[in-house]
This record gives C-alpha cells, sequence and structure tokens, in this order.
C-alpha cells in the first residue's frame, strides 16, 4: 500500500501539471463534453468523425492539439482516481493492522468529487469558481496522498524498531517545537490562500493584467474594484474572462500582495525552524529545502511578469507551488506528530551524533502584467 500511495502521490503531481498546461494552452474545451471528446473515447482525427463532431458541435470545431491536451490530462486523473479507489480497498481490508483508513476513504470522497469538478469545469464552460475550485482540489488530493504515505511510512518504521529516548531529551524537544507549531499550521493557511488567489486570477486570465514592476501600470489605484473582482458576472461562456480590465486588474494586484505576504511568512517560519535549538536536523533540511522552493518561486512569479507569462515558467510556477506546500506539510507533520511516536524517523535520523549527545540515551542503528493587446487572449497564468 505504501508503494502505491507514493506512486499515486507521483501520479498526482502530474496530473495538477497537465493540468495547469491545459489552462495555460487554453484547452479547458478543447473537448466540449465529458468525459469523452465529441463522443469518443479518444481525439476524433478521421475525416468521418471529425465532420460528426463539428455538425454536433459547430460552436466548438475540432482543434486537434487542444483536444488531446485535454484528453490527456483526463486520462492520467481517472488512473489516479482507480488508484485512489485500489487504496481505499486495501485500507479497509487491512483496518486490523493498524493502517490508516479514514484518510483513504476521505481521499476517494475527494476524488470522486474532484471528477465532478473536472465536469463542471467543461459543462459550466469554465466557470471560475469551478475551475478554481478544481485547482485546489487537485493540491488537496495531492497533500492528502503525501500525508498519507509519511503515515504509512511512520507506521513501518514503529512495527520495525523501538527507540527508547531519555525522557529529559524528549521534553526538551518538544517544548522547542511546541512554538514552532502554531507557526507552521497557519502558514500552511496562509499558502492555501496564496494558492487560491492565484487560481483564481488565472481562472479569470488576469494573469498579465499587470505587466511592469512592482505593483502595476501607472493609474493603477484608480482601476481597483474589489467587489467586482472577487464575483463572478453573468455569462454563457467564461473562456478568455468575463470581468473587465479593472477588475482583473484587481485580481492581479491582490495576488502579488499575498505573494509579499506569503513570502515574508514562510521566510520567518524557514529562519525560526533553523534557529530554534529544539529542532531536529531533519526538520532543519525540510526548512531549508522550502526556503529553496520560496526562492524559486517568486523567481517563477517575477519572470511570468517580465517576459509575458511564458508556457515554460507558468507551468514550473504550478510545479513549484506544490513542491512548496508538500515541504511546508511535511515540515508541520514532523512537528504535530508527537516526537516519541516517530523519533527514530523523524527525531534522530539525520546521524548517531543527534541520537548520542543526550547523555543516558541509548543508540539507535537507524540514520536514516497593463497590455491590452495581450490581455484578451492571455492565458491564466499562476502567480503564487
Amino acid at each position: 500500500m505504501k508503494k502505491l500511495t507514493l506512486f499515486s502521490l507521483f501520479l498526482a503531481a502530474v496530473v495538477i501539471i497537465l493540468g495547469a498546461y491545459t489552462r495555460l494552452t487554453d484547452a479547458g474545451l478543447g473537448c466540449p463534453d465529458w468525459p469523452g471528446c465529441y463522443g469518443n473515447l479518444t481525439v476524433p482525427l478521421s475525416e468521418e468523425k471529425v465532420a460528426q463532431a463539428n455538425a454536433a458541435y459547430p460552436e466548438r470545431p475540432v482543434e486537434a492539439f487542444k483536444a488531446w491536451n485535454e484528453m490527456v490530462h483526463r486520462y492520467f486523473a481517472g488512473t489516479l482516481g482507480l488508484c485512489v479507489l485500489a487504496i481505499a480497498v486495501i485500507a479497509v481490508r487491512n483496518r486490523g493492522k493498524g493502517t490508516p483508513v479514514k484518510l483513504p476513504l476521505f481521499l476517494l470522497g475527494l476524488i470522486t468529487f474532484q471528477a465532478a469538478l473536472g465536469m463542471w469545469t467543461v459543462t459550466l464552460n469554465l466557470l471560475p469558481v469551478v475551475v478554481m475550485g478544481h485547482l485546489l482540489g487537485g493540491f488537496t488530493v495531492l497533500s492528502c496522498l503525501f500525508i498519507l504515505y509519511l503515515r504509512l511510512k511512520q507506521h513501518d518504521v514503529q512495527l520495525q524498531q523501538n527507540v527508547e529516548v531519555s525522557s529529559e531529551a524528549l521534553a526538551q524537544k518538544q517544548n522547542g517545537q511546541k512554538r514552532l507549531k502554531g507557526f507552521a499550521l497557519v502558514g500552511v493557511g496562509v499558502l492555501v490562500v496564496q494558492i487560491a488567489l492565484g487560481g483564481w486570477t488565472s481562472a479569470n486570465y488576469a494573469a498579465l493584467a499587470c505587466t511592469e514592476m512592482p505593483i502595476c501600470e501607472a493609474g493603477w489605484q484608480s482601476r481597483l474594484d474589489f467587489a467586482g473582482a472577487f464575483s463572478v458576472p453573468d455569462a454563457e461562456n467564461y473562456e478568455f474572462g468575463a470581468h473587465d480590465y479593472g477588475e482583473r486588474v484587481t485580481m492581479h494586484i491582490v495576488h502579488r500582495a499575498g505573494a509579499l505576504v506569503t513570502f515574508a511568512y514562510l521566510l520567518a517560519l524557514g529562519l525560526s525552524v533553523l534557529r530554534a535549538s529544539g529542532t531536529t536536523n531533519l526538520q532543519k533540511r525540510i526548512a531549508t529545502f522550502m526556503l529553496g522552493a520560496l526562492s524559486v518561486q517568486v523567481a517563477l512569479g517575477i519572470s511570468n511578469i517580465v517576459f509575458m507569462l511564458p508556457l515554460g515558467v507558468a507551468v514550473m510556477h504550478n510545479a513549484v507551488a506544490a513542491v512548496l506546500l508538500l515541504s511546508l506539510l511535511y515540515l508541520v507533520f514532523t512537528l504535530v506528530v508527537p516526537l516519541s511516536k516517530h523519533s527514530n524517523q523523524f527525531t534522530f535520523a539525520s546521524t548517531q551524533n543527534d541520537v548520542s549527545s543526550h547523555k543516558g540515551a541509548p543508540l539507535s542503528a537507524a540514520h536514516s502584467s497593463f497590455s491590452t493587446h495581450a490581455l484578451t487572449k492571455a492565458p491564466g497564468g499562476f502567480h503564487g
């Protein structure tokens, strides 16, 4: 089950990247129906099938490139759904062996709802709320799979080894980490809000609403419209956006402001972990990795603006957002799970010296963008 969960975790990451690529290439309606494509299991390619598809959907003739982008994303998402189903079945069968059951069942319900969001994305013509929800759902699936993997890994370590630590050393570690736990949990909330703001910016094609640094083009203050920016206008089709320019500028500026807040908060969190005396070597490594991912994410966000949203950079911006979220969740996991339950895996896994530095503790063997000409057709972006 652990290997299947790890495979599903990587598959979920691929699905998120493919979803970003589909959205950024304006292929969200590459297939106007669901779950097939113009009534087929694959993209219609023969002249006969293309003619039939164009007759059935005259308002959206076949564009093979966009249709394939959409269908490949669906194939991978469908495979992920089957993997999550298998995980849930195995978890129920092994429920008497200490295997997590609630989280796999929650994942099964979540992946089912995520499939429904995928359908509504198409049938509701890219309704921004649904598109953003679909994005957040993908990140949630990825996060839950990662937490499940960590729990399974922890469970295996507990079965294989029994590590004792001195109560004095354990109390020191726990007191130091209690101060960071709330800090890190709030950090997850801050990052999730920023991801949601990026999803809203993307779903409303506002990525190129501002193309100047550090805030936007001159006169941006007079264009701000928060009520309009965070509402859903009536429209038959939301492809390429239904909000006016001022509303999109507002979305973009709010997202940039959110990026600054997120950067400052996670920077402070990472430095706190590195400086705290009660954190483990693993936690310091996670914090270092998180700070590195944060720096890369900021660089990608700036590149999206300066270079007018290059496809590769925009896709990577989504991918690194996922990496940043997982690294933060990993840090939170090590802070929330009691040290006495994972001391071998998380507390004393780096070196023997980390254990032996506490007198009386037995050694463990484990070491373990204002551009009116570009705005109308600008693809959605994800600056976060």
